[in-house]
């Protein structure tokens, strides 16, 4: 007999501040502390963190009210959401995506964490590691990968308010003490003025096309707008809620947590090592960091605690991410929490496994080479990576505000909005629907177009 979903399989959160913990935590992972940093270092410093927080406030925040809003008014996942708000199978293509991105990007987002994982113990009892040797080692990555989706199944199992609500609000102060206490001790760190100087003083000479479009790229990853995450933790949220204070403190702390990242980075790898390790480029957290750890005073206890950081930022995203393909069998085939967390993640673990073998070289993971768009791919990992993690989130995103900004009636999503924020009305409304019709879908085509090489940014 069939497994059948019941509300309570369904869920619901607990309280705004629990429904604030956990998007907060889906929007907060290795995207603000891991890919961050080394973004800010290949765009310029200042002058990139300077675009990233102007990106967040004129597009993330804006698409971000809109898949929240579009969330609680249908109380479906993404795909239950478009459907149940009358759209047709063209628009229903968005939120299959938010699915398929969510799982494959759980599968190789996973094998990432599992590497945070190793390092918290070999930083704690003072073990080198060579990180190239280490990632080609799967004897290790693979079972590591498999117990951090092991954590996670089991969150996910505990439902909406018992596991994602309970377990948000402890790991995410869990994570901002963490994060508070390195980025306190790099930025005391004698020499450390430069690389504050760095990452905070702009040079907007620096400021390009190509510049901007990295930054708008790197505020969808971080705030995670076009995942489908917001959509199904929207539906979880009751109609009391004010959505749109909900959303400033979740763009906030996301936006905090990312800049506090660049603060534990740099002042500390000016001071300790110098500028020329900037150009490590995504290895900089796992190559760069440890010896920056080595050369500090409780360097092993300190490191320890920042990939126990990386550890609990994944974990708060993969939740979400695993969250919403389990909602989609829950709401449209009526399986029980229990069926489809188990299922989904085991298939996740499946799937981890082409990923964490494409950094061994030779391996046929790692040569598997096709052009997708205009780009070559090379390796299993950067190919689910660019279809998924990049090119399907921004996709998602640009069918998202078309869809409710012009093939739906916009004011619906607006008086969701409006439900339990009276002050959303006049020029805050209307400058909302403008940018949901306008600002938000012409950058996101902007962003596509430079990501399938139709024009090239200077």
């Amino acid at each position: 007999m069939a497994a059948s979903s019941t509300p309570e399989e369904r869920g619901q959160f607990g309280s705004s501040l629990g429904f604030i913990m956990a998007a907060a935590g889906s929007a907060v992972g290795l995207g603000n502390i891991w890919r961050f940093p080394y973004l800010t270092a290949e765009n310029g410093g200042g002058a990139f963190v300077f675009v990233y927080v102007l990106c967040v406030v004129l597009v993330g925040l804006p698409l971000l009210f809109n898949e929240i809003a579009l969330g609680r008014n249908s109380g479906k996942n993404p795909i239950g959401a478009i459907r149940d708000t009358e759209g047709n199978f063209f628009w229903q293509i968005a939120g299959i995506l938010c699915v398929l991105v969510c799982f494959f990007v759980f599968s190789y987002y996973s094998v990432i964490a599992g590497w945070t994982v190793a390092y918290i113990f070999t930083e704690l009892v003072n073990i080198p590691i060579d990180f190239e040797e280490f990632i080609r080692t799967p004897l290790y990555v693979i079972p590591l990968t498999f117990v951090f989706i092991l954590a996670t199944i089991g969150i996910v199992l505990g439902g909406v308010s018992g596991g994602i609500e309970k377990a948000s609000m402890y790991l995410m102060p869990l994570l901002f003490i963490i994060i508070l206490f390195i980025a306190g001790r790099s930025v005391t760190l004698e020499g450390a003025g430069e690389g504050i100087k760095y990452y905070l003083n702009p040079d907007f000479s620096k400021i390009s096309a190509s510049v901007v479009l990295q930054a708008v790229g790197q505020a969808f990853f971080s705030m995670s707008v076009g995942w489908g995450l917001m959509i199904t933790f929207g539906s979880y949220l009751d109609k009391k809620s004010n959505i749109l204070g909900a959303a400033s403190w979740i763009a906030g702390m996301d936006t905090a947590v990312a800049l506090l990242g660049g603060l534990m980075v740099f002042p500390a790898l000016f001071a300790l090592l110098g500028p020329e390790y900037l150009a490590e480029g995504p290895s900089l957290v796992f190559k760069v960091l440890p010896k920056v750890f080595d050369e500090m005073t409780g360097g092993n206890i300190i490191g320890a605690l920042f990939f126990v950081l990386l550890m609990v930022a994944a974990l708060t995203s993969t939740i979400s991410m695993l969250e919403v393909p389990v909602a989609y069998l829950i709401d449209n085939r009526k399986w029980n929490r229990k069926k489809a967390s188990w299922t989904v993640g085991l298939a996740a673990m499946l799937f981890s496994i082409p990923s964490a073998l494409s950094f061994i070289k030779g391996n046929v993971f790692s040569e598997i080479r096709f052009t997708f768009l205009g780009n070559e791919l090379i390796g299993f990992f950067n190919a689910v990576d660019f279809i998924f993690g990049s090119f399907a989130v921004i996709l998602i995103s640009l069918m998202l505000a078309l869809y409710t900004g012009w093939a739906k009636k916009i004011g619906i999503f607006a008086n969701e909005l409006a439900l339990g924020a009276p002050g959303f009305t006049g020029l805050y409304r209307s400058g909302w629907i403008f940018f949901i019709r306008w600002i938000c879908p012409i950058v996101i085509l902007l962003l596509l177009l430079k990501m399938i090489g139709v024009f090239d940014t200077v």
